[in-house]
């Protein structure tokens, strides 16, 4: 009963309002470039199209099929990814890795909404859904830089 009861608490107000408040989630018309990722565990997954304009994201969509962790994952990076750069979203997406994986504390600001999802660490077969938004936008971006659209 005890491990029903920490997923209960996994599963926070907090958490489950962020993923009823995704933004973005009308796809782009005309995207630099567009990545779809799967959390093959769990079948999760994101698509992201972005815009870029001087190096940063100026426009954004997304189409998330993922748990409430996934949701509220892509909720938190959808509210902080206009105007970030490839740099930025790269060390969001390491710093959020090691949140899960190895303990470390919560991504910088602009990504620093993540630390609502510390208590998934303990939940190894979330953390592929979890990641997805970051994985996805930040390969979507390296895709648009090397096809010069940034």
């Amino acid at each position: 009963m005890s491990g029903e009861n920490d997923l209960i608490k996994l599963y926070s107000g907090r958490i489950l309002a962020l993923a009823a408040e995704i933004p973005h989630l009308d796809r782009l018309d005309a995207p630099n470039a567009t990545v779809k990722k799967r959390a093959p565990l769990c079948g999760s997954t994101v698509t992201v199209d972005v815009k870029l304009r001087d190096g940063r994201i100026s426009e954004f969509g997304q189409d998330v099929k993922a748990c409430a962790l996934g949701q509220a994952s892509a909720s938190v990076v959808g509210n902080a990814v206009i105007g970030a750069t490839r740099a930025q979203v790269e060390t969001a997406r390491d710093q959020l890795t090691a949140m899960l994986k190895k303990d470390g504390p919560a991504p910088d600001a602009p990504f620093d909404g993540l630390e609502v999802l510390m208590p998934a660490r303990d939940y190894k077969n979330r953390h592929a859904s979890i990641l997805l938004a970051l994985d996805a936008t930040s390969e979507a971006m390296e895709q648009a830089e090397q096809a010069n659209c940034a």
